[in-house]
């Protein structure tokens, strides 16, 4: 067993930088999901040397945390990555590997034991590293081009209950009224802008057209994750508004 607050398994992986880093460097929580058939293979490949991948914390099926890199180094989960003003998130981050088949492999909920887990370490780590809600983040919010994790039915509208992450604060009622309905180009516009001042990147290299639809499924996912078609609508509108003013008081 680790010597932290919380329970773990040791189960190193040689996929880190040597160097260690300070406690004060510590400033974003990332969730994944493995996105593997079996926990075994994803396991071994996050403790391969020849995968050149890891993470900081694993979350089996039932709910048992691994420990594979201890948080003062930097392990390499994140990839090319950005938020506001930060690139290259792996030496700012801690990485949460969530055992789950992922899209590609009939995407599957989370087990009630995988979420109690993710709410006592993510407590343990909000504590201990002074993280603020708006750094706790999916791998798709800060690599929206290349990943989907942790996905749609990651439970981030729970875990903003118990103070871990956001989640607007709008009646679902009141937004399913406003869903599909069209808005003008201004309004899409102040959409974008809205989606750039909560930390979504303007640094995806691929088409304007593309990129629009790439960063509004992100969101979407994150935030509207009942219908993630890339469309611009009401509802997505009022929800990005919502979340401006969330995340700007804890900047």
């Amino acid at each position: 067993m680790s010597k932290s607050a919380i329970n773990t398994t040791l189960n190193y992986s040689p996929n880190f930088d040597h160097k260690k880093r300070k406690l004060d460097q510590i400033k974003f929580i990332i969730f994944h999901y493995t996105g593997m058939k079996k926990e075994k293979e994803a396991i071994r490949k996050l403790t391969c040397v020849k995968s050149k991948v890891s993470c900081h914390y694993f979350i089996k099926k039932n709910g048992k945390i691994l420990t594979l890199v201890p948080d003062l180094y930097i392990s390499w989960h994140a990839g090319i990555s950005y938020w506001k003003n930060n690139q290259s998130l792996n030496k700012n981050s801690i990485g949460i590997e969530i055992s789950n088949p992922g899209h590609s492999f009939n995407y599957t909920k989370f087990t009630k034991k995988q979420i109690n887990s993710i709410l006592r370490l993510s407590n343990f780590l909000i504590k201990k590293y002074k993280i603020s809600n708006n750094s706790i983040l999916g791998h798709s919010d800060i690599a929206p081009d290349r990943k989907k994790d942790p996905g749609e039915k990651f439970p981030w509208q729970y875990l903003s209950k118990k103070k871990i992450g956001y989640w607007h604060n709008l009646d679902t009622n009141y937004l399913l009224k406003k869903r599909n309905i069209n808005i003008n180009i201004k309004e899409k516009k102040k959409f974008i802008k809205n989606l750039f001042k909560i930390g979504y990147s303007k640094n995806l290299k691929v088409s304007k057209i593309e990129f629009l639809k790439i960063i509004t499924k992100a969101f979407q996912r994150r935030f509207r994750q009942d219908l993630i078609n890339g469309v611009i609508d009401k509802e997505c509108l009022l929800i990005s508004e919502n979340l401006v003013k969330k995340f700007n008081k804890s900047s």
